[in-house]
């Protein structure tokens, strides 16, 4: 068992300009115990890369998300500081999550399909229309979840364009400084709240009103805590989906066999959706920290009491010991456990929405248009927790 490391290697090791997972974390699997890394800002973590591990991590209540509040969490920006309820614990997590559970279920989810369906449809019709090249990002990719969760939370359609400058800063890996990350988050908060008044004094069949509901008539949220819950949904709800659509289309690109063969075969299209979200690496590095909070073994390498620990999802979904030709796309690989939406307490909520998303988009855009290609230069979201394209030049 390791209890040490030389000095820390710099992180994260993935680039921006692109879909591949470093070589780094190869390595790093293959070797005994724990990676030690540093990140632009925050102490000194653990790295996991492995599968295993990764599942230990995310799944044990040893290791907490409320003690990062207590600690300099490593990050990649100075100001970066999570909030809410992604730096909880149980039963505090539980007591929010499960306010907000019963919207992102399988069976209420499925409600939706027929109406994202045609979305997709009235896109594609004026993606069509206006002719190639089109940029996928803005005219395809965006507007689908965007308009979805915007629905599901009564955002104004005019007031779509502001959230997406506060979630871009939100997820921004940038030199925003402490007191500017501050400023945005005030921002977005400032406006949440005038929305909530608005749902509070014309209440409407949305999320939004059914957690104020819980926030007046059951007192089971703070004011800050339903605030900071809708702007969670809003952010999280769109930004992944948004970026992983390009990201999809253009791995399929990539791999015209597998393309051909979804094409040819549509029955494997949800089977392919979750072959993708195993692939394709979406993070420019790990999750956020988890705090041991006792010594625990993770790898062969024990982890003390109070050191933080980062899983590379992206690397444990390449994990040998887990998948078959790990690094080969499959489309018709049989659906295992990928990592993709995480796991444990903090296993995506709004996993099915993202799933009916990427089903509906994907399927309706290969189906519309069999000689999609690339058309021009994709240019690359830079300085963000998230890889994927900002503008991505299509034909048909």
């Amino acid at each position: 068992m390791t209890t040490a490391e030389t000095t820390p290697l710099t992180y994260p090791f993935n680039s921006s300009d692109g879909l591949a997972l470093s070589e780094a974390y190869e390595q790093a699997r293959n070797r005994t115990g724990l990676l030690r890394v540093c990140l632009p800002y925050g102490e000194p973590a653990w790295l996991v890369t492995r599968y295993a591990d990764a599942r230990m991590v995310l799944g044990d209540r040893r290791f907490s998300r409320a003690e990062a509040l207590h600690h300099d969490e490593p990050r990649q920006s100075e100001g970066r500081r999570d909030s809410g309820i992604l730096t909880m614990d149980p039963p505090d997590h539980t007591r929010l999550r499960t306010l907000v559970a019963k919207a992102f279920t399988v069976h209420q989810v499925e409600k939706l399909r027929p109406w994202v369906r045609q979305l997709t449809h009235d896109l594609l019709d004026d993606l069509e229309a206006a002719g190639p090249p089109a940029d996928l990002v803005d005219r395809y990719a965006l507007p689908i979840p965007v308009g979805v969760i915007c629905a599901m939370l009564g955002v104004p359609q005019e007031d779509r364009p502001k959230f997406r400058i506060w979630s871009d800063a939100a997820l921004s890996t940038s030199s925003l400084t402490a007191e500017e990350s501050d400023r945005n988050t005030d921002e977005l908060r400032a406006y949440m709240a005038g929305l909530i008044e608005v749902h509070r004094s014309s209440p409407r069949d949305d999320i939004m009103t059914s957690l104020i509901e819980a926030r007046d008539a059951g007192d089971r949220l703070s004011e800050l805590e339903l605030v900071d819950l809708c702007v969670a949904i809003l952010v999280a709800g769109h930004e992944t989906t948004a970026t992983q659509i390009p990201n999809f289309v253009l791995t399929l690109l990539e791999h015209p066999q597998e393309l051909r063969r979804l094409r040819e075969n549509t029955d494997l299209l949800n089977g392919a959706v979750e072959e993708l979200l195993r692939f394709v690496p979406l993070g420019m590095g790990a999750s956020q920290a988890r705090y041991a909070t006792e010594d625990v073994e993770v790898g062969g390498t024990l982890v003390r009491a109070g050191e933080p620990v980062l899983v590379a999802v992206g690397s444990a979904n390449r994990d040998a010991l887990r998948f078959d030709t790990p690094g080969t796309l499959n489309v018709a690989r049989p659906v295992g456990q990928h990592l993709g939406f995480g796991h444990g307490v903090h296993h995506c909520l709004g996993a099915p929405l993202a799933r009916l998303e990427l089903q509906e988009a994907l399927g309706a855009l290969i189906a519309r248009f069999p000689e999609l290609r690339v058309a021009g230069d994709v240019e690359w979201k830079g300085q963000m927790l998230v890889r994927g394209p900002r503008v991505m030049p299509i034909a048909w």
